[in-house]
């Protein structure tokens, strides 16, 4: 464990880890299984059009989840313009301004405007009664997301949705087999889509699927999803393909275990870091069921003494690669900066948190120990706070060029060098 700050990468020591430790290192689960499942497909000339581990996948998610209908798709993406679609949104659409731009992006792109709306200082959730001031005439739905698992005030959000007559739909990417007052997301009869992504706890190498119990929307969406060769009408072709479905398959079969595993990381950094001045590890509610797959600190500088990206610089010449999640946020990317269509009131809290949350890697690849050197590296970088900004001051070439030399992607050195402005 390094002791002194002489001993950190980033002012000349060696780095803690010969190969780089990431945020967001897909599980993979077991390898024969998938391989098996990869033959067979192989063997028997079906890769896409709603083939057996398609099906397979999607009834095995719908009935994880309590409800009777999972409309799988090739990404997020794809789902979100499926909904859009189906559920025929068009003016406006509240979304948090806290989550992937994406989303902002797939609404620009089938014309409707998304409005940014501020988020719960506490849930980090879209803020329900900062949705009831935006809704207008225009306004066709609300999109809550569910970030890091803690799901939406889903009741409140219903309220509101009924009250002005909205559909109401919920970003699930973080909250697979997540629940709310006991009960697992896609059950309070709003659709809700899941993320597959390669990032997530249950990855399908990409791919998304929207839960829902009805009927109607169900065969909607399946007809939106299908390839156009095989369905009359208007599609996205936006299906999933059998080597995703056998991929996520295989992480299904050993899921109870990624959690555990999320779990026992999430408990070794809360208990690492406790009492840390500055650094606050969010903290889930124990009586509702969470996978865990995101360890998120909140970086107050004032307490700290090092800012969110300052510790970000000193973990990435380590080659730990921490990340910034939703920085920039929504509202601060183009086009949605450059008019006041899309932010009608302030966001204090998303900007605050913009500055502030820093994930850090967990997942089936971490062990205790490289967590128990992640966590020393914090904690020696805030102790020695009043040294270490300083020193992340200093302006010496061959320093810069020293530390700098340590990191192998050119956007972490990116990062350092924002760290020691």
């Amino acid at each position: 464990m390094k002791q002194i700050i002489e001993e950190l990468a980033i002012f000349g020591g060696r780095p803690s880890f010969e190969q780089p430790i990431q945020v967001g290192s897909p599980n993979t689960g077991d390898r024969h299984r998938f391989l098996a499942r990869l033959k067979n497909s192989l063997d028997s000339g079906r890769s896409t059009d709603r083939g057996p581990f398609l099906r397979e996948f999607e009834e095995r998610v719908a009935a994880f989840h309590g409800v009777r209908h999972c409309i799988a798709t090739a990404s997020s993406t794809q789902a979100l313009a499926c909904l859009v679609q189906a559920l025929d949104l068009s003016g406006e659409v509240i979304v948090p301004s806290f989550m992937p731009v994406a989303t902002a992006h797939a609404l620009n792109d089938n014309r409707i405007t998304p409005v940014f709306c501020d988020v719960d200082p506490a849930s980090q959730t879209l803020d329900p009664g900062r949705v009831d001031e935006l809704v207008t005439a225009r306004t066709s739905a609300i999109i809550g997301a569910h970030l890091w698992g803690r799901v939406c005030d889903v009741d409140k959000l219903s309220s509101i949705a009924r009250r002005h007559n909205l559909s109401l739909l919920f970003d699930a990417a973080h909250a697979f087999a997540c629940t709310y007052h006991g009960r697992k997301i896609g059950t309070s009869g709003q659709p809700e889509i899941l993320s597959f992504h390669a990032s997530q706890i249950l990855n399908a190498f990409e791919g998304a699927a929207i839960l829902t119990d009805d009927e109607t929307l169900a065969k909607q969406l399946r007809a939106a999803a299908v390839s156009a060769d095989s369905a009359p009408g208007a599609t996205l072709n936006g299906q999933m393909n059998e080597i995703s479905a056998a991929m996520g398959l295989t992480l299904m079969d050993g899921y109870t275990e990624l959690v555990a595993v999320n779990l026992r990381n999430y408990r070794r950094y809360r208990r690492t870091l406790a009492g840390l001045p500055g650094i606050h590890v969010i903290e889930y509610d124990y009586r509702e069921q969470n996978n865990y797959h995101h360890v998120v600190l909140e970086v107050d500088p004032a307490a700290a003494g090092v800012t969110r990206d300052q510790l970000m610089a000193i973990l990435s010449a380590e080659k730990v690669h921490a990340r910034r999640y939703f920085c920039p946020p929504c509202h601060w990317e183009e086009p949605y900066c450059s008019q006041a269509t899309y932010v009608r009131s302030p966001l204090p809290v998303t900007e605050k948190l913009a500055r502030t949350v820093l994930c850090l890697p967990t997942g089936m690849a971490m062990t205790g120990p490289e967590i128990d050197i992640i966590c020393n590296i914090i904690r020696l970088a805030v102790t020695c706070s009043s040294d270490v900004s300083v020193r992340l001051h200093y302006s010496n070439g061959l320093l810069r060029q020293n530390y700098l030399s340590h990191i192998d992607n050119p956007a972490d050195r990116d990062v350092v060098r924002l760290g020691n402005e």
